[in-house]
């Protein structure tokens, strides 16, 4: 272990310091310690170097809020190591930092093994709420739902010790980090990139995971070219952790056989035993453009988004795909023009300017749709709110001083709507 500095990881390294280096990275809740059962075999062949995510296993309290961000902080640590190439095994969002890291830096990673991942981790609106959750209630509802997500009930009622340490793993996460973890997922998707992703790749999960499970590895599959798949019978999410003799003959044979490929070839074939590898051929990948040889009117529009790109992109973010869908769905072509008008305008113009933060802007909406008595636009922005980053407490408090200038009529209405949204956005699920 060592000091970390704000732009780095926690980690620990095992194995020969001259063998070529192989990078676990962690699900979201767990520590390093989720590949401990891995560690005997892989080192003794491979420099294993594992890391905690922030706020994960004592890691130091400092959020992250994109994949990429993860991302950049593990390259950091791994320059601070003198490594540059490496192979890379991550699990669920640990997937997901490799998965970035083999776009972002093709040159570093030698091979790749992307367990229980996936291209696109359910819906942003999931992630969010999974935010407001433990925003409100701390990380216990987390870890008491956590061996159901991550494990096969069989496993479960057989090892009730790991399920203990599962519990207290997740329990012990500090809740801004986790929070912060979820919006990192919410924002997520790499679907339309992974014909990018050069480097030979396994796609490795459960076959009974239900988080993320066989379909979403076989979109890994189907999209990165050249890449295997592995289902490893009786495993759920923590597949390393349920059925490590299996898992960990698997990345054997993957990084033994793929580690020397050239790692722009995109032609990697992984020879895995037939009994749990289903061999998918990959159509050819798209031909991507060089970004020098881009036209400039292409670069100067990603840099600077249409109004109504980045306000569609906001509302998302802000009310959830499952409302704005709903509002563009429902408006005819009567409506057309003034659900592109308010995207534009009100998300793309004001709601993205800099001078408020989005909890004020939050809070700020709240008061004047209270004031107003637009309860039903109330109830959306209340969810919004917590989504937001707004406590209960503090949704309470902004409608008690609109109270004061609108009315005790209007806000007690106000409290009424907020109030049941409250409830139901903040109580954890099963």
């Amino acid at each position: 272990m060592s000091e970390t500095p704000m732009n780095t990881l926690q980690f620990r390294s095992d194995g020969p310091e001259d063998a070529p280096v192989l990078v676990l990275g962690p699900s979201l809740g767990t520590t390093w310690h989720m590949w401990d059962r891995q560690i005997p075999e892989l080192a003794g062949q491979w420099r294993v170097v594992r890391f905690d995510l922030p706020g994960h296993g004592g890691a130091p309290a400092q959020p992250a809020d994109s994949v990429a961000e993860l991302g950049d902080r593990l390259i950091a640590t791994l320059d601070g190591l003198g490594i540059q190439r490496f192979g890379y095994a991550g699990c669920s969002i640990g997937g997901a930092i490799g998965a970035d890291l083999a776009l972002r830096h093709p040159h570093r990673v030698a091979s790749l093994a992307l367990v229980a991942a996936s291209p696109r981790f359910g819906t942003a609106d999931e992630f969010r709420q999974r935010g407001v959750i433990v925003r409100t209630n701390g990380m216990d509802p987390m870890a008491r739902s956590a061996p159901e997500r991550w494990f096969t009930a069989t496993y479960a009622a057989a090892q009730p010790a790991i399920v203990e340490w599962a519990v207290q793993m997740v329990r012990t996460t500090d809740p801004g980090c986790y929070i912060a973890a979820c919006e990192a997922l919410a924002a997520f998707d790499i679907r339309a990139d992974l014909g990018r992703i050069t480097a030979p790749t396994l796609a490795l999960v459960g076959a009974e995971d239900r988080v993320t499970g066989p379909g979403d590895a076989r979109t890994l599959v189907a999209g990165i070219p050249g890449a295997g798949l592995a289902v490893v019978p009786g495993a759920s999410h923590l597949a390393p952790v349920e059925q490590p003799a299996a898992v960990t003959d698997l990345l054997v044979r993957h990084f033994s056989t793929a580690w020397q490929a050239v790692p722009d070839s995109g032609t990697g074939h992984i020879a895995m035993p037939a009994a749990h590898v289903v061999a998918l051929q990959a159509a050819p990948a798209a031909p991507v453009i060089p970004a020098e040889a881009a036209p400039p009117a292409a670069i100067e529009s990603a840099a600077s988004p249409e109004p109504y790109e980045l306000g569609m992109k906001i509302r998302r973010e802000v009310l959830g795909d499952a409302h704005v869908d709903a509002e563009t769905a429902g408006a005819d072509v009567f409506g057309t023009d003034f659900q592109e008008l308010a995207t534009r305008y009100a998300w793309g113009e004001v709601w993205s300017r800099e001078g408020l933060d989005r909890r004020t802007r939050a809070a700020v909406a709240l008061a004047a749709l209270a004031t107003g008595g637009h309860l039903d636009e109330l109830a959306a922005h209340t969810r919004a709110a917590l989504r937001s980053g707004l406590t209960p407490d503090e949704i309470g408090e902004v409608l008690i001083q609109t109270g004061v200038y609108c009315g005790v009529p209007q806000a007690s209405a106000a409290f009424r709507v907020a109030g049941a949204v409250v409830r139901e956005e903040t109580t954890p699920r099963g």
